[in-house]
């Protein structure tokens, strides 16, 4: 583990500790990013593979991927506050 992956999941950590419990279940339940975003990371992604990515599709790919797995990451820890608190 990468120390800015140590430092996103710390970063997660601290603001799910802070939420309320109708806060984590709402958290915990949004949904998975729309079509639109996930057609162009697929776009991005098989450009990725080809090789074929231009400097600006690189670094919007590369916030793409970090945005989408640090809101991935807050869902996991919302939910798991969530379901700590409901079974408690």
């Amino acid at each position: 583990m990468s120390t800015t992956d140590s430092t996103l999941i710390e970063f997660a950590e601290y603001l799910t500790d802070g939420f309320a419990p109708d806060v984590a279940a709402h958290f915990a339940g949004l949904p998975e990013p729309n079509p639109k975003l996930q057609g162009l990371l697929h776009t991005l992604a098989e450009k990725a593979n080809q090789g074929t990515l231009t400097e600006s599709e690189r670094r919007q790919y590369e916030r793409l991927v970090d945005l989408t797995d640090f809101v991935t990451l807050l869902r996991l820890k919302a939910r798991v506050k969530a379901q700590s608190r409901t079974a408690g």
